[in-house]
């Protein structure tokens, strides 16, 4: 299985459908590491070279455990806490959803949060996924200062419940 695959299934497995491997996630989103490499018939070296290679960092390894940081889709208590944001955040999104955000800002859809980048460089790599990406800034000082919650993934992703159209600009 290349490194490319053993991602994506690890992606797919730790945060929609750990059940399909015979996994539940314990508080934290993690599982134990030796029955997800029975599963995948692969080895720790190889499950080592994806978390390590990842350049946006999306899984976690301690001892004989592993998690996925964000992007759950399943229920899961990351155990974050709450933490301040800087000012700006940003989102990358592309043409075809700008009508809805505008509308009705940003919505977690199928996640349990709003995934937000530190930085627009990284917010274009994730908008490109879709096409020609489209960088929006969160304005996430002023949405914490009028209560709103925000959380931060080990992996440096901003989480929040909701972006409210009034913080967004560019959209």
């Amino acid at each position: 299985m290349t490194d490319h695959a053993l991602s994506r299934r690890l992606s797919y497995l730790l945060r929609h459908a750990p059940h399909e491997a015979g996994l539940t996630l314990a508080p934290g989103g993690w599982v134990p590491l030796t029955p997800l490499l029975a599963h995948l018939n692969v080895t720790r070296a190889q499950v080592e070279a994806v978390v390590s290679g990842s350049d946006k960092q999306r899984f976690a390894l301690r001892g004989d455990h592993i998690r996925a940081n964000q992007g759950h889709s399943v229920p899961v208590d990351l155990q974050l806490e709450p933490a301040i944001p800087p000012a700006r955040l940003y989102h990358g999104t592309h043409t075809g959803a700008l009508s809805a955000i505008r509308e009705g800002g940003l919505r977690p859809m199928n996640r349990h949060h709003v995934h937000l980048s530190p930085d627009p460089d990284t917010a274009r790599r994730v908008g490109a996924r879709r096409g020609p990406p489209v960088i929006l800034t969160v304005r996430a000082g002023e949405m914490h200062a009028a209560g709103h919650l925000f959380l931060v993934s080990e992996n440096g992703v901003w989480l929040a419940d909701t972006v409210p159209p009034a913080y967004i600009d560019g959209a």
